[in-house]
């Protein structure tokens, strides 16, 4: 392949074992996250990941420039043909034989072949493919085209798990990276005999994931997309084994933005279920901290009130209804009407507790139930998940405190199917993924350190990696994010991003072009990171296969 530059190491800016600079002819068209390959040492080769490119002429001032142009005449032809070359920083991200003494000025450079991109990203060799999405590596005659896969063990376990996506609203296309990824891993899994996962997915937003078992019908985008799935080798075909769960209401649509026959047709079809809670069972109990979660307790009077409760001592003896624990807990409320064991609470304290539940409660009395009637208890579905299954939980219309309610609940009965379910264990999808959207309203560094769906997230980030729980979770900016949870994520997916976020501090070790790209990144385009991957990857993704709009 033809030499495209030679590798300069001056006093001031030498080569090192971290970076190298070299120059280039200045039509050469180059970007960021190009691959070149420089001749080195015993007939090795070392790989460099363009970073930055400066355009340097032999004017010795601007001042030179504009007289050259016959004093500021920008009509005019230059008096002095100036001497100009481009001048690229790449980082290096390795060498073939394991050499990494820094290259030597005027070394050869060369752009990479495909074999040479697949080994300077890590790309080459990859086990346990999963498909990520695709690179474009230069431009013109130049191009290349290669598909990027994952090596599923480090993310999604064991080795490594969890994803955390970020990005504007809308513009960066969080939800359909996500799904893109779901979607792969669903097709690759149901194909193995040796490792099992099932999908547990939390609908936040509109009808966004409530009709991912319905192919895309517009034909201009499966145009696009059939290339791109049959590179990656994947099936041209919506998500399978899917059920959706609404909260329960007589009307169907009081708590969902779908369509009223749309629910109904799936609820006689057997694919979806109404859910509910009774306050008779006591997991369903057990679950009243997770309307709190957004409550500051730095003195822990909510849990002191909650034990109070499920101990069943006083007022709250035998109560086994929503309505009848409304009527003890305005009781309590009352002055002088405490029980003996708590004494200790005071009746203000009780009172605002009353108050937050009766929010919660007067919004939601279809979903919080006395009788289950042909409606599902949700930690039943989820105890019971099967091999490549796909619940779509739907909780867009439901109020903040509501929806945390459902997500903490969903969690627990995950972490109760992989520590104490009766299921054989070979029965037990390996590893359950759990996606949910906008993650700042349970993970922020805002929400209270007292927050049980905190906890509940931070022990799934850290310990459930070994337990085959995963969280792909999503949202604006990452830097709002709890630096335990983000900090466990062993894949990161960042999209277009505001200005004003990328000087946060998680964008600390990004090169300063990387950044300046990531503020007019495209939809279809996110740069990731995972710890296969010798450098940060600038891939793209297709339109979702499944029908994403009304």
């Amino acid at each position: 392949m033809e030499a495209i530059g030679r590798i300069i190491a001056t006093e001031k800016q030498p080569s090192t074992i971290e970076e190298f600079t070299f120059w280039t002819n200045k039509n050469l068209k180059l970007k960021p996250f190009d691959v070149i390959v420089v001749e080195h040492i015993q007939d090795s080769k070392t790989f460099g990941v363009v970073e930055e490119i400066s355009h340097i002429t032999d004017s010795p001032s601007a001042l030179a420039g504009f007289i050259s142009s016959d004093f500021g005449d920008v009509g005019s032809i230059s008096y002095t043909e100036r001497i100009g070359m481009n001048y690229v920083k790449c980082k290096v991200v390795g060498n073939d034989n394991d050499i990494f003494i820094p290259v030597q000025e005027g070394k050869k450079v060369f752009l990479a072949s495909k074999e040479q991109i697949e080994i300077a990203l890590g790309l080459n060799n990859m086990k346990n493919k999963l498909p990520a999405g695709y690179i474009e590596m230069y431009e013109g005659k130049n191009l290349q085209t290669l598909p990027v896969f994952f090596n599923s063990h480090y993310l999604i376990g064991p080795e490594g798990a969890h994803l955390n996506i970020s990005g504007i609203s809308g513009l960066a296309s969080k939800t359909s990276y996500a799904m893109f990824l779901l979607k792969a891993i669903q097709d690759v899994y149901s194909k193995k005999n040796d490792e099992s996962m099932a999908i547990i997915m939390l609908n936040v937003k509109g009808t966004d994931l409530l009709s991912i078992d319905q192919m895309n019908e517009r034909e201009d985008e499966l145009a696009t997309i059939k290339p791109v799935y049959e590179t990656l080798g994947l099936e041209m075909t919506p998500f399978k084994n899917v059920t959706y769960y609404y909260p329960n209401s007589s009307d169907f649509t009081k708590y969902s933005y779908d369509k009223e026959q749309t629910i109904k047709e799936r609820l006689e079809a057997g694919n979806a279920f109404q859910f509910k809670y009774l306050f008779e069972s006591a997991e369903d109990k057990e679950c009243l901290d997770l309307l709190f979660s957004n409550v500051d307790d730095p003195n822990e009077t909510i849990d002191s009130i909650i034990s109070t409760i499920l101990s069943q001592s006083g007022m709250f003896n035998g109560v086994e209804t929503w309505s009848d624990f409304q009527n003890a807990l305005s009781q309590q409320t009352q002055s002088g009407k405490g029980n003996t064991q708590g004494k200790e609470i005071s009746v203000l304290s009780w009172r605002k507790f009353y108050r937050l539940f009766n929010k919660a409660y007067n919004k939601n009395k279809e979903m919080f139930t006395d009788s289950l009637g042909s409606g599902v208890r949700l930690r039943d579905k989820v105890t019971n998940i099967k091999k490549n299954e796909v619940m779509v939980i739907d909780i867009a219309k439901l109020d903040e405190e509501s929806q945390g309610f459902v997500f903490g609940d969903v969690m627990r009965a995950v972490y109760n199917l992989k520590l104490s379910s009766d299921r054989p264990e070979e029965d037990i999808p390996d590893r359950v993924i759990i996606f949910i959207d906008e993650l700042n309203k349970y993970a922020s560094t805002d929400i209270p350190k007292s927050s049980p769906i905190l906890r509940q997230l931070l022990d799934i980030t850290e310990r459930g990696r070994s337990l085959g729980i995963v969280l792909f979770g999503a949202e604006q900016f990452v830097s709002d994010i709890h630096k335990r949870v983000k900090g466990n994520c062993a894949t990161q997916a960042f999209g277009r991003t505001n200005v004003i976020e990328i000087t946060k501090e998680d964008f600390r070790f990004v090169p300063s072009v990387y950044k300046n790209m990531l503020t007019r990144l495209k939809q279809g385009s996110y740069i990731i990171q995972n710890p296969v991957f010798r450098s940060m990857l600038n891939i793209k993704f297709p339109y979702p296969i499944y029908k994403y709009y009304e």
